[in-house]
C-alpha cells in the first residue's frame, strides 16, 4: 500500500515536472527562411518567419540602404527570440533583415533605378512625394512589390521599420500607444514626423489603418550589434509584446 502510494506520488511529481518544462523550446518553434524576391541587381530578398500564431508582427530593416544600423539590431533580436521561444507562442514574427539589398551593398539610399523605395507605395498621398525620384508609378520597383507581397501574405497586426538618422520614435496610423511603449524602453523621444508621401508608413498606417512605427535611430548609431541591442533591444521587445486593440465596430443603424 505504501509502495503504491509512493508510486502514485512519483507519477504526480513526474506529471508536474512535465508541465513545468512543457513550454516551447527553440527546437519546437516553427521557423522558415524564405527568399521572397530579388532586387534589380539580382540579390535575394529574404524573410525569416518564426511561429505560426495569429498575432503577426513584421520587423523591417534597411529599406534605405545607407540607413543600415537596423540590420545588426535585427540580428540580435533574432538571437533573443531563439533564446526566449516562449515569446513566439501565439505569434508569427516576420523579419526582413535587409529590405534593400542593392542599396545596402552600395551604401546608398535608393535602389539601382535610383528610386526611393520608401516613397513607392500606393498610399493616398503618393502624388505629393517629397523625395524624388519616387518612381513613375506606385510599386514600379521590384523591391517595393516584394514588400507589398509580404504585407498581403501576412497582413501584420503591427509593423516596425528601422531607419536613421532622425533620432526618434515616429508612428503612423493607430500606433500612438505602441510608440509610447517603445519610447519608454529607450532614449529615443516620441516625435510624430507626419506621413511621408508614398511611404510604407503612409500606406500601412493611413491607407490600411494598421499601426506602424518608424524607429529612427541616430546618425551615429553604428553597426555594433551589442551596443545597438543594449540601446534599443528593449524597445523592439516592447513592440513585439504590444497588444493592439482593434476599435469596436459600430452597430449598423436599423
Amino acid at each position: 500500500m505504501i509502495r503504491r502510494s509512493f508510486l502514485a506520488c512519483c507519477s504526480l511529481s513526474l506529471l508536474a515536472l512535465g508541465a513545468a518544462v512543457s513550454p516551447a523550446t527553440a527546437a519546437d518553434v516553427k521557423f522558415e527562411k524564405i527568399v521572397v524576391g530579388q532586387t534589380l541587381g539580382g540579390l535575394p530578398i529574404e524573410c525569416n518567419v518564426y511561429g505560426d500564431g495569429k498575432d503577426v508582427f513584421w520587423l523591417i530593416a534597411t529599406i534605405h540602404g545607407n540607413e543600415a544600423a537596423g540590420t545588426p539590431l535585427v540580428a540580435k533580436f533574432e538571437e533573443w527570440l531563439k533564446a526566449n521561444p516562449k515569446e513566439i507562442e501565439g505569434r508569427k514574427i516576420v523579419i526582413m533583415p535587409v529590405a534593400n539589398p542593392d542599396g545596402f551593398a552600395d551604401n546608398v539610399r535608393f535602389n539601382r533605378n535610383g528610386v526611393d523605395l520608401n516613397r513607392n507605395f500606393p498610399a493616398g498621398n503618393w502624388g505629393e512625394a517629397d523625395v524624388k525620384p519616387h518612381g513613375d508609378t506606385p510599386l514600379s520597383e521590384p523591391e517595393s512589390r516584394v514588400l507589398m507581397r509580404v504585407l498581403c501574405q501576412y497582413f501584420p497586426n503591427r509593423v516596425v521599420s528601422i531607419h536613421q538618422p532622425l533620432n526618434c520614435v515616429d508612428w503612423d496610423g493607430p500606433a500612438d500607444k505602441m510608440a509610447e511603449a517603445m519610447a519608454a524602453k529607450c532614449k529615443l523621444p516620441l516625435n510624430k514626423l507626419g506621413s511621408r508621401p508614398g511611404s510604407l508608413g503612409s500606406f500601412v498606417g493611413t491607407t490600411l489603418g494598421r499601426p506602424i512605427i518608424t524607429l529612427e535611430l541616430p546618425v551615429d548609431a553604428g553597426m555594433d550589434e551589442e551596443v545597438l541591442w543594449k540601446e534599443y533591444g528593449d524597445a523592439l521587445i516592447a513592440a513585439l509584446q504590444y497588444k493592439h486593440e482593434e476599435p469596436a465596430k459600430k452597430a449598423a443603424t436599423p
